[in-house]
């Protein structure tokens, strides 16, 4: 390998100063980079405790729940814990009105009842080892990129191919520090996976947007469900003779608590940061793209808010799809606030100052990394004359309106149809059926119309003309600008509005549903959306990513070999992390002071009976006037509810254990405080927070709400601080 090469992962592996809560690490290398921090924090394992491959650790109890969000094994019989949120969807699709576990609660007496989720899976990791020199094998710096990736790819799928694995696993290699180093994972994937128990959606998601992202918080965010196995304890697909999994680990659960300064460890598969990114990336977000991100969504959720407020059925087909989009929504507000309050851009442009001047001064660097941040600027510069057309296109004729995701899936059917033949689609009209019916079971056209009329009217005054196609303008002219009068006449000419019909078409004869479907109005409206988005917007877009991902990477590479003083981690990609810190308060803002742990009356002193956001049920409320909290209220005889530690979090951290000094679960992350949203792009120790249902209001919950004290027989409680 190249010398700069060598020298960027010597300084990945020896520099040792961080400040304590930032970062996402590998656990592989906990004993090299951080094991003597964290004890100095307060923790009593050792790092093979946590991470190994000859022994069984923490690492054997914790999966990826569905690709997107984190879960963790805490019985011996595959009972999984994740948040309320992550398995929203799967406890929706399960309820109606008649029976409607989503706004009653779940909870599955026997194995017997425990409900199948096609397509659920949970992963767990075997092992990780460094593969940099073999996937860099033949890579030259100064290579064309497409050529660069050709030969990585090649060396990849050699590496899958001779890796060690048994038949039933998996190999993934992937990229980190923007491809500057690579780790082969081998995987086991289980794909039987069924729902046990979920409180009322009215305590799983308590507050709802109003406290999302919010601290205090007071929300019990979990959902749990089951692994089964074959006879042989290897993955299998769903079956009946199938049987309850048994782990390598198991995660014991504490009942002792949290106080401010215990030990805090976040385990899990957080999806994405981008803490390295230059000042203008910081600044196109807050100016750009964030803004027309937020834009988009207000108008549908303002729309989804307004339905889903009047009629109980239209909450329940809307309730996970609006979630999706809040979230986020949330989110980007709530960073571009973080990064302005912290001055993240001008704290950036000290940081490159003080880069170019260090380089600058060295011959060698000089001539390597001297122009990079200059190149970066210039990239970002082409890039701002795309970017706001780019993300209102984007989020409008992919994500907002439904019959444009309907449109856009259908369109593969369609390409099946036309390159393939009727005995190609017939032979995938099975899939084609069953996402139809999925689709329409929850889809109101008259809400959707509302959405149409509102985004339209914003991607016409906001994506500049030569970048939209003609079909857009001519029905805009066509109707005057009237978007409500547009909405109207397409949703009304538009068989795909009409699901019964669809369905019939597709069980009679699948190649005449998608030969309508070609001619359908509001089908063609959106392909040609999403074709002139292709190749007026996301190709030069993507060529200039492209070489801004380039310089990125050497970019890494400069940070890492010129601040020899920093330690640095590698940006979350959906593999598996730590992160570790302290329970820890906050004080935001001036004058501002928050406690880190929150409690079951601020639950009752928020409750407003009927409301959308903050009801809760009656049992609820008569436990905790009666104060029947059984073995689990905190020592001052209060519920503790939620709490907040310096753990640094992200998307797909959903779910993840917080776990105690000693490796005993005592939290279950699931969110961030508003003012340190912005942690993906930069991370700010004084007000990053993380926050956690406290493992003893799930337990609570499960036993004394939901009586399902035979999950909690099957648990392991213990008493670390005690030594019980």
């Amino acid at each position: 390998m190249k010398k700069g090469m060598l020298l960027f992962l010597l300084v990945a592996l020896t520099a040792l100063r961080v400040q304590a809560g930032d970062g996402m690490w590998l656990p592989l290398l906990l004993k090299q980079l951080n094991e003597a921090e964290m004890k100095g924090l307060g923790m009593k394992m050792s790092a093979e405790d946590i991470y190994s491959v000859n022994k069984n650790s923490l690492k054997d109890a914790i999966v990826s729940f569905g690709g997107g969000c984190t879960g963790e094994v805490i019985s011996g019989k595959g009972l999984v814990l994740t948040n309320h949120h992550c398995g929203e969807s799967r406890i929706q699709s399960h309820s109606t009105l008649s029976k409607n576990y989503y706004a009653d609660g779940f909870w599955a007496k026997s194995l017997a009842e425990e409900l199948p989720n096609q397509g659920l899976f949970v992963t767990f990791i075997v092992r990780m080892e460094d593969v940099t020199k073999t996937v860099l094998e033949n890579v030259e710096e100064e290579m064309p990129e497409n050529l660069r990736q050709g030969n990585i790819e090649r060396n990849i799928a050699l590496l899958r191919n001779s890796a060690q694995r048994e038949t039933w696993q998996e190999i993934s290699v992937r990229p980190f520090f923007g491809g500057n180093q690579y780790f082969l994972f081998v995987t086991e994937t289980y794909r039987d996976v069924r729902f046990v128990g979920a409180p009322p959606a009215s305590i799983g998601s308590f507050g709802k947007d109003t406290d999302n992202w919010v601290w205090p918080r007071h929300t019990g965010d979990f959902s749990l469900f089951r692994i089964y196995a074959d006879r042989n304890n290897r993955p299998a697909e769903y079956s009946p003779d199938n049987v309850p999994f048994q782990p390598r680990h198991f995660l014991p659960i504490s009942l002792d608590g949290v106080e401010e300064g215990d030990f805090t460890l976040v385990f899990g598969f957080p999806g994405a940061t981008n803490a390295y990114l230059p000042a203008v990336a910081l600044q196109q977000t807050i100016e750009i793209v964030n803004p027309a991100r937020i834009a988009v969504r207000d108008r549908t959720l303002g729309v989804y808010d307004k339905a889903m407020r009047a009629d109980r059925q239209i909450r329940l087909q809307y309730v996970s799809k609006q979630a999706r989009l809040a979230n986020a929504w949330k989110k980007w507000m709530g960073e571009m606030q973080g990064l302005e309050a912290a001055g993240a851009v001008a704290k950036k442009r000290e940081y490159e100052a003080e880069f170019q001047r260090r380089v600058m001064a060295h011959p060698e660097w000089k001539w390597r990394y001297g122009n990079v941040l200059a190149e970066l600027e210039a990239r970002y510069k082409d890039l701002a004359v795309y970017l706001q057309s780019n993300e209102y296109a984007t989020e409008i004729g992919s994500r907002n309106i439904e019959l444009f995701q309907l449109s856009n899936t259908l369109s593969g059917y369609v390409n099946v149809l036309e390159n393939n033949g009727v005995e190609a689609l017939k032979g995938r009209s099975d899939n084609l059926l069953k996402y139809l019916e999925g689709f329409y079971k929850d889809y109101r056209p008259e809400i959707d119309r509302q959405v149409f009329a509102e985004l339209m009217a914003l991607y016409m005054s906001k994506v500049q003309a030569d970048l939209m196609p003609g079909i857009a303008i001519e029905q805009a002219t066509e109707y005057g600008k009237d978007y409500n009068l547009w909405a109207a006449e397409l949703y009304t000419g538009s068989m795909l509005n009409r699901g019964d019909l669809a369905l019939q078409m597709v069980r009679v004869k699948p190649e005449d549903f998608i030969s309508a479907v070609q001619k359908d109005p509001a089908y063609q409206l959106a392909r040609a959306i999403v074709e002139v988005n292709a190749e007026k917007l996301a190709k030069p877009v993507g060529r200039i990513q492209q070489e801004i991902n380039r310089l990125q990477r050497l970019y890494m590479e400069a940070q890492m070999t010129v601040f020899t003083e920093k330690r640095f981690f590698p940006d979350a990609n959906s593999t598996l992390r730590v992160s570790y810190g302290q329970v820890s308060g906050s004080e935001p803002r001036d004058g501002i002071r928050y406690q880190p742990v929150t409690y079951l009356d601020g639950v009752m002193e928020k409750y407003k009976p009927g409301d959308y956001e903050f009801d809760v049920p009656a049992k609820l409320v008569q436990l905790y006037k009666n104060r029947d909290f059984g073995p689990y209220a905190a020592a001052n005889g209060k519920m503790p509810v939620n709490f907040t530690g310096s753990n640094h979090t992200t998307g797909g951290n959903s779910g993840s254990p917080a776990i105690d000094a000693h490796g005993n679960l005592i939290g279950l992350n699931f969110d961030r405080q508003w003012e340190g949203t912005m942690s993906d792009l930069f991370y700010d120790p004084a007000i990053c927070r993380n926050i956690m249902v406290d493992i003893r209001y799930v337990l609570f919950l499960v036993d004394k709400l939901g009586g399902a004290k035979h999950l909690i027989e099957e648990m392991k409680l213990v008493h670390p601080k005690s030594g019980k």
